[in-house]
This record gives structure tokens, C-alpha cells and sequence, in this order.
């Protein structure tokens, strides 16, 4: 095998495996649904302490997607199921920028949007587990 056969080969096995990871997460999902098996990891947040954290449920918003069902999933993660679109397409930039070997520190988002992203996930905390019987 040639330095340029092993290179080419490199290049695609890096090109293909973090879809090929993703493809089998999103088949696990659809065969698997998380509201009806058990072997899903579960939210220590929520089994010490009750309360649901930012990401609770967003699991089962993700499989809810995938069925179609956009309703069920805004019920089990709202936060989760409006910023997907954000998350897809930042993960798609640093695909690309991975699969060019450039780095991917440009991507990083400056400060001031993680603080809004912190106050949001905080904000969508607090009103997820406070009840609505004490208004």
C-alpha cells in the first residue's frame, strides 16, 4: 500500500466515522425509544434531588423528533427541542472544520453568549420546577 492509498484511506475513515456514530445513536433511538426501555442512563439531578434539571427529558424530546412528534417533545424538553436546530449547526461547522484538520478554537462562541446561555438554562430550570398550584 502506498503513502497516498494510506493517506486517502486515512481521510475517508476520518470523514466517515462521526457520522457513522451519530447514524447509530439516531437508529438506537428510533428502535429503542426511551420511554419504553430502561437501560437509558438516568439523571443523577433528578434522582437525588427530584428536580429536573436542563437537560432532563431531552433525551426523549430527541426520540420524539424522530417520530415526528414535535409536540411530545416540546412537553419533555423545551429548552432542548428549540436550540436543536442551533446545536445541529454548530456541529456541522465543526465537522467540516474537523474533517479539514483545521482547528476549532474560531468556533468558540464569545463569552457574553455562554453567560445568555447559562441565565437561559437557569431561567428555563426555575420554571420547569416550580409549581403551578402556588400561583
Amino acid at each position: 500500500m502506498t503513502p497516498a492509498t494510506h493517506s486517502r484511506i486515512a481521510t475517508t475513515l476520518r470523514a466517515a466515522a462521526p457520522p457513522a456514530i451519530l447514524l447509530s445513536i439516531l437508529t438506537i433511538l428510533l428502535r429503542f425509544p426511551p420511554t419504553q426501555n430502561t437501560f437509558y442512563p438516568r439523571c443523577p439531578v433528578h434522582e437525588l434531588l427530584k428536580l429536573q434539571c436542563p437537560g432532563c427529558g431531552a433525551t426523549r424530546a430527541l426520540a420524539a423528533l424522530l417520530r415526528g412528534h414535535l409536540i411530545e417533545a416540546l412537553h419533555f424538553n423545551a429548552l432542548a427541542t428549540l436550540l436543536l436546530p442551533v446545536a445541529t449547526v454548530y456541529g456541522i461547522l465543526c465537522y467540516k472544520r474537523w474533517v479539514q484538520c483545521r482547528p476549532l478554537h474560531s468556533l468558540q462562541p464569545k463569552p457574553s453568549i455562554l453567560y445568555a446561555a447559562f441565565a437561559l438554562a437557569a431561567a428555563f430550570t426555575l420554571f420547569r420546577n416550580l409549581s403551578l398550584d402556588s400561583f
